[in-house]
Parts: structure tokens; sequence; C-alpha cells
């Protein structure tokens, strides 16, 4: 399963200075997640955004800028199938960005997408007419009843503006409930605390929140 990270703040900060622990926990994870990675952030024309097969601890994290807001994914591809670029987040419709870390089972839904990750951002979309809060909180509750088992999903999407965080497991706490930490102006969501910090506040099971 793979990691997770949500970073907004009022001021411009480094990106690489938030990548560079995000690397760290995720070499270091109980799961592999070297199966690629990605980060989207947004400057003044839009969502920027960087794909790469190689995991995120070999690859050169000083090419980035700076940005007030940031999502990343390092992933640790299903059953260690599907290993291609194209199926990297973050994904993107060009107005909004969506990451994903779980694993469902017996999903009964109708929706299109190459893995199953891009399937719930494509029904997520489908409910949004402008209220990204709402169309998370329905799709999810549709998708835990038409799901055999939810292990986890856990979901960060973001349209700008709005961040939708929304997080569910029925198993492993240690390993996929998400933790935030606010620090001055700069608010955090991530799959595990970065090494050596205080502070982090666990996000209860079954909730969706928007920050």
């Amino acid at each position: 399963m793979c990691r997770l990270l949500y970073a907004r703040a009022g001021r411009p900060f480094a990106i690489s200075d938030l990548l560079a622990p995000f690397a760290d926990l995720s070499q270091h994870s109980s799961e592999y997640q070297g199966h690629g990675w990605g980060c989207a952030w947004r400057d003044a024309e839009g969502w920027q955004q960087y794909h790469a097969i190689n995991p995120i601890w070999e690859d050169d994290l000083s090419r980035f800028g700076s940005t007030q807001l940031l999502l990343a994914h390092a992933r640790s591809a299903f059953r260690d199938e599907g290993i291609v670029i194209d199926n990297n987040m973050p994904f993107s419709d060009g107005e909004s960005v969506f990451i994903f870390n779980g694993e469902l089972r017996g999903v009964r839904i109708k929706s299109e997408g190459r893995i199953g990750a891009e399937k719930i951002y494509n029904y997520i979309r489908r409910f949004d007419r402008g209220d990204l809060y709402g169309a998370t909180d329905k799709a999810v509750a549709i998708i835990k009843k038409r799901s055999a088992y939810v292990r986890a999903m856990n979901i960060m999407l973001c349209d700008g503006q709005q961040t939708v965080v929304s997080s569910s497991f029925s198993e492993n706490p240690d390993y996929f409930q998400l933790h935030q930490r606010i620090d001055g102006d700069l608010h955090l969501v991530c799959s595990e605390p970065f090494a050596g910090e205080r502070d982090w506040r666990r996000i209860e099971n079954n909730t969706t929140i928007a920050l």
C-alpha cells in the first residue's frame, strides 16, 4: 500500500524540504513503497506534476522549486502488478488532483480507470457539482456499501481551493491511519509522522474532513 503527503502554507516553502522526510519514511516503511512516485503542486499557472517510475528516495528532489500547496504519493503496487508510470499518482483532470492508499475487495461500482484508484477518482468526480466534500463523502459511503471488504481507503482530493481527506480502515491502524500536524501556517497530512517530529495528531477512522 502507498504513502501519501499533503502540505499547504500561507507562504511559499521549498518542495524538497518536505519531499526529503517523505522519501525517508517511504524508504523505511513496513511495506515496499518503491514502485514509482509522483507529486503535484500549484504555481501561478495552475497545477504542475511530476511522475517517475523509480523510488522517490532514489530521485533528485532538489529539482523542485517552491510552492504553497503540494501533494505527493509513493506507490506500493497491489500484488506488484501494473508497474508502469501511467499508473502513478497523483491523478488529475486539470482541475483537481487525487491520491489514494488502500485496498478494497469485491467492489461493485461502474467506473472507468486502469487501476482501482483511478476508478475511485472518476467515481467521486461523477458526484461533484461544485461541492468537493459532498461528492467525496457521498461516493465513499456508496463504495463502502458496495464492497465486500474495505481493508483501507484513504483519499486526498484537492481542487486548489479546498482539500478533502477521507480515511477508512478495518485493520492495521499503525500502517493505515493518517496523521496531521499544524506548524504555524504550515498544515501537513501524511501516512506517517516525519521522523523526529512531535505534535502529529491521528485522523480518526471513518471520517471525511475538509481542510
